[in-house]
């Protein structure tokens, strides 16, 4: 089957994980591979609170989207010098060369102890950008493991924010929205499936495996 992230991969390395919860309505999904291949209605880039691009993924979207989506978030008003997102905010623009719809970029926060407001802020990073996708009537959503990088979030305690967010916003809301967890390793992957093990959302594997092609994902263009 072709990959239908359109990433010309030969599908090594890339995995759905597809997990339904309460009457099936609510999916979370779990998958691993690169963000900037989705073609989902909306891409969540961990980014700086500049917005001006930066290491890990935030500068991986940013090369993919091409000049334009630098030139949009430069034209973003400044709260105060070079901060166009606070940090637990989200800002949305368009995806230029991508193959999603839009980019939403949302400023997590760096980990010092864990005393410092991370868990709330990096909660706020995960349940503004789904309301902000819900205004703009999108109905996929793929986010990165926001703060896992540079900013050294401990990954556990990051994909349990990620999967209780995600969850008690499907929970919450009459309009269902496919919501996608990218793991960019295996080991950011399996955080995902054990957060999701943990909230109750992992099927018995006895019923069959977890583990769908590629072509049953349904990642087709987004435009």
């Amino acid at each position: 089957m072709p990959c239908p992230a359109r990433c010309g991969c030969s599908q090594r390395g890339h995995g759905a994980q597809q997990l339904q919860a309460g009457d099936g309505r609510m999916k979370i999904e779990v998958w691993q591979g690169d963000i900037t291949a989705l073609a989902v209605d909306a891409i969540v880039n961990a980014a700086n609170e500049s917005l001006l691009g930066g290491g890990g993924v935030d500068g991986a979207i940013h090369r993919a989207a091409g000049p334009g989506l630098l030139a949009e978030c430069e034209r973003l008003p400044e709260l105060r010098p070079g901060v166009r997102c606070p940090t637990g905010e989200v800002r949305a623009t368009a995806a230029y060369a991508l193959p999603a719809r839009y980019v939403l970029h949302t400023a997590g926060p760096v980990w010092h102890d864990g005393q410092r407001d991370e868990p709330a802020l990096l909660a706020n990073c995960y349940w503004k950008s789904l309301q902000l996708a819900e205004s703009l009537n999108l109905q996929s959503i793929a986010f990165p493991a926001i703060s896992c990088g540079v900013y050294g979030y401990p990954l556990y305690q990051a994909a349990q924010i990620a999967v209780t967010e995600t969850l008690a916003w499907q929970r919450s809301h009459a309009q269902p929205m496919r919501i996608v967890l990218v793991a960019f390793n295996t080991a950011t992957a399996k955080a995902y499936q054990q957060a999701l093990s943990a909230a109750g959302q992992v099927a018995d594997s006895g019923r069959g495996s977890l583990l769908s092609p590629l072509g049953d994902t349904g990642f087709v263009p987004a435009h």
